[in-house]
């Protein structure tokens, strides 16, 4: 394959990775997304494989194929609840082949020394960061943050000592300080995530996308591959965006998401007295006669829901009123609800929820005050008042839905305990709220039950 018919196929790769992104911003188009995203990458593996670059090719299949097997073995097996963590162990997989295309160049003998340097810098960052959100995701650690004292400060002299090692080892070509370099990005990035608590798990993982997406620029640019060093920019862009956006979501900025972090320490409530009274609770049946009669409903989907996978009834719920009640029933969601990014809608899309159902936050908010019912399914912080009047409070700023303006509001939740922040939820203890315990997808099967049979 000549030089030109290998650009032009990267060029055409290139131009379907970004139709990809663009048609996964809308759930309406992301399924052609992953298609045009497929499509790109089977061109961009057929192009290299039939590059001069390439010789090995029985070596080269046999990478390719036992990466797909793995690939597809996992992803046939994971839950939809387990999708945070799947990507944030692709974002560390992205890091870790960073790391060693960085050292086998430098053994290679390459010299481009700053290069490899950077995208082992960054990558191993990535790795080792992202095995941690992976961990925490998964339960192995305990989600709230992981703190000893000065940390911060200890974590700034190892950033010092790790710029430091790599211009040392870019003028003296020690292979033994590359080393050095590697086990030491590998602590930092397992400092940096150590103390970032669950609840801001969603940006950490745009975050730590960004740093696999601008490993591979480095390494694109050190094997003067042109496609690496564009996707890359792509995958690093795309992910500071997003954390961008997240971030502002919450009224926070990134600098306190990594070095602040929330779920440090379970939040002393002075927030309101109401917390000493006893919560009123509510059987799912009489919800269900409750809801029947409602004239507008607002649900609102969190984690938990993700958790008991409820959206499948909730959607036979949703299908009662509308057809056998005349009710109408939209969902909220909140830009950082779950654990991921669009975590909600992904969920929602599974069971046809139709889109036109489903709106955001800026979008819903105003219509709380007509709605009858807010049904609050496995959510806490995301509509937590004390987010807009304690100041003192880890949450104080970040935007939420203002779920305690609907005439009634059902909080479906195994506890009383609070979110992944450590803040207590006044919500539960007010006038026009009624907390349904049990699993969601258990009392949302009793709400449909009664439903179907009236």
């Amino acid at each position: 394959m000549t030089n030109n018919i290998l650009m032009s196929a990267y060029l055409i790769s290139t131009i379907l990775f970004i139709l990809s992104i663009r048609s996964l911003a809308h759930p309406e188009t992301a399924r052609k997304g992953n298609v045009l995203g497929i499509i790109g990458m089977l061109i961009a593996v057929l192009a290299t494989l039939f590059s001069p670059y390439v010789s090995d090719y029985l070596s080269v299949l046999f990478v390719i194929l036992l990466g797909g097997a793995i690939g597809s073995f996992f992803a046939l097996r994971v839950k939809m609840t387990a999708l945070p963590q799947m990507i944030a162990a692709f974002n560390g997989l992205g890091g870790l082949s960073s790391v060693c295309i960085s050292l086998a160049e430098i053994v290679a003998g390459s010299d481009m020394l700053l290069e490899n340097a950077l995208g082992l810098i960054i990558g191993a960052i990535a790795f080792s960061g992202s095995f941690v959100a992976f961990a925490k995701l998964q339960g192995i650690l305990p989600p709230k943050s992981i703190v000893f004292p000065l940390q911060n400060f200890f974590n700034f002299i190892l950033t010092i000592f790790a710029i430091c090692l790599c211009a040392y080892f870019v003028i003296g070509k020690d292979i033994n300080i590359f080393y050095a370099l590697a086990l030491l990005s590998l602590i930092l990035g397992l400092l940096l995530v150590l103390p970032i608590g669950g609840a801001d798990m969603p940006v950490i993982i745009s975050v730590l996308n960004a740093y696999s997406g601008w490993a591979a620029v480095g390494i694109g640019f050190s094997v003067n591959n042109i496609l690496l060093i564009i996707v890359g920019s792509i995958v690093g862009a795309s992910g500071a965006i997003l954390s961008y956006i997240m971030t502002k979501a919450m009224n926070r900025s990134l600098l306190n998401v990594m070095f602040g972090g929330l779920g440090k320490n379970n939040h002393a409530s002075n927030v309101n007295d109401s917390l000493q009274k006893t919560p009123k609770s509510i059987m799912p049946q009489d919800a269900a006669y409750l809801m029947e009669n409602a004239h507008k409903i607002i649900i609102v989907p969190g984690y938990g829901m993700a958790v008991a996978q409820a959206q499948h009834i909730l959607k036979t719920m949703v299908d009662d009123l509308h057809k056998k009640f005349d009710v109408e029933v939209k969902f909220a969601i909140h830009p950082v609800a779950g654990r991921m990014p669009g975590h909600m809608n992904v969920l929602l899309a599974e069971a046809n929820v139709p889109y036109e159902d489903v709106f955001e936050m800026n979008d819903i908010n105003r219509e709380f005050s007509t709605a009858d019912v807010a049904f609050v399914i496995g959510a806490n912080d995301v509509t937590n008042p004390i987010a807009k009047t304690d100041a003192s409070s880890p949450i104080y700023g970040m935007p939420i839905l203002e779920v305690e303006k609907a005439k009634t509001v059902f909080f479906v939740k195994r506890s009383l305990a609070s979110g992944y922040s450590g803040v207590e939820n006044p919500l539960f203890f007010a006038d026009n709220t009624f907390m349904i315990y049990g699993d969601a997808k258990k009392v949302t099967e009793d709400i449909v039950s009664v439903l179907e049979r009236d």
